[in-house]
């Protein structure tokens, strides 16, 4: 793959427009976690070290466009870096078309790039004008490279020099590690509520891996084929789909379940096995049997793909499941680990376990669907803008 990267450029007293993804979450005007912010931090640095006028882009949630929204603002991000980043002065911009005054060394944050109209859509416009404020443009925001928008991919387009960032290029590498040639056996780890999402990264991971183990409504989609779920949250135009996978791959469902009664307003859980739920139970996450029959499988793996909770990990008495699969991923010393996903994320910063995971891929949607083999419109961009030195 020929695509400039940062590192290799010379980017010293340049101006670098760099594109990031700080979409993390925020509530009541707080930042609750920070891994993508601190992800990007390197890059951030080293920019400064070649004393750039550094500009950062990002998004933030999904606003409606044009319109701005306090609780999508970019803002607290900016005041964390401040405290973050020292000695450096760091400005915030409203207005992406407003005057803008930076000296070498010093940073501008613009405010959320889909309050800007014609971001989602990958407007011309648009992408001119962020393109004519710098001399090189840095694309390190994985978890966007698979929108083709403004600010992803026009920018792109139109600017001077268009290359990749660290952390995209680390992210690139470590998945080509884990699906081109992984050292076997090969686990992958697929939890979350819908199986529609993931059906075609499920399928292709399924094929590739030695075994494939499912949790969540994932999990729930394939128990319906032979078993009565109850309340649980499934697909049923999905389970078809499912049972010809079951057949095919070797794919582990829960054998038994953590489940809650929707009349019991106690929220008492029973554990059940998967062929006995009730009309009225709802499955919240695995169980003990489930449980201790992927750890084993857990501890003989040589690369772990891992992507999305097995239960309802939010509550204390839904978060077994994954807490005890995530403590064995990390545990296993002698395996690659590549974890991806927004819930992911979440679960590797409550059980802090990050420093014990070989790899975390900060995207989402754009993790999925380049394991899945699709091409990435970013990453297409800066092949087509590679300039041989």
């Amino acid at each position: 793959m020929l695509i400039n990267e940062m590192k290799k450029i010379n980017i010293k007293k340049k101006k670098i427009l760099i594109r990031l993804d700080l979409n993390v979450p925020i509530q009541n005007n707080k930042i609750t976690s920070y891994a993508r912010i601190k992800a990007s931090l390197p890059t951030i640095k080293l920019a400064l070290k070649n004393k750039s006028k550094i500009m950062i882009l990002s998004h933030l949630g999904r606003p409606i466009e044009n319109k701005f929204d306090k609780k999508y603002s970019l803002f607290p991000i900016f005041k964390y870096l401040k405290k973050k980043i020292k000695n450096t002065k760091i400005h915030f911009l409203k207005n992406i078309y407003d005057q803008i005054k930076i000296n070498y060394g010093e940073i501008i944050i613009f405010e959320n790039v889909r309050f800007n109209l014609g971001e989602k859509e990958n407007n011309t416009k648009l992408a001119k004008k962020y393109a004519s404020l710098c001399d090189i443009f840095v694309m390190d925001a994985f978890g966007t490279a698979h929108r083709m928008e403004a600010s992803t991919y026009g920018v792109g387009m139109f600017a001077k020099i268009s290359c990749a960032g660290p952390l995209l290029m680390s992210e690139i590498k470590s998945l080509k590690k884990s699906i081109k040639k992984p050292k076997r056996p090969l686990i992958t780890i697929l939890g979350g509520s819908k199986i529609s999402t993931k059906f075609n990264v499920l399928k292709k991971l399924a094929k590739i891996s030695d075994t494939t183990i499912v949790g969540g409504g994932i999990a729930n989609t394939f128990l319906a084929i032979k078993n009565n779920i109850g309340k649980s949250l499934y697909e049923k135009n999905f389970v078809k789909l499912a049972k010809k996978l079951l057949e095919k791959y070797n794919i582990i469902i829960p054998i038994d379940s953590r489940t809650l009664n929707v009349h019991d307003k106690k929220n008492t859980y029973l554990m059940k096995d998967s062929n006995l739920i009730s009309d009225n139970e709802e499955i919240m996450d695995i169980g003990d049997q489930s449980i201790k029959k992927i750890i084993k499988i857990i501890k003989k793996a040589k690369t772990i793909i891992w992507n999305g909770p097995v239960g309802v990990f939010e509550s204390k008495k839904f978060r077994l499941g994954t807490e005890k699969i995530s403590y064995a991923i990390a545990n296993n010393k002698n395996s690659f680990s590549l974890a991806g996903g927004g819930d992911t994320l979440a679960v590797i910063e409550m059980f802090n376990i990050k420093k014990k995971i070989s790899y975390i891929s900060t995207g989402g949607g754009a993790f999925l669907e380049f394991i899945e083999g699709k091409k990435l419109p970013s990453i297409q961009m800066l092949q087509k803008k590679y300039i041989k030195n």
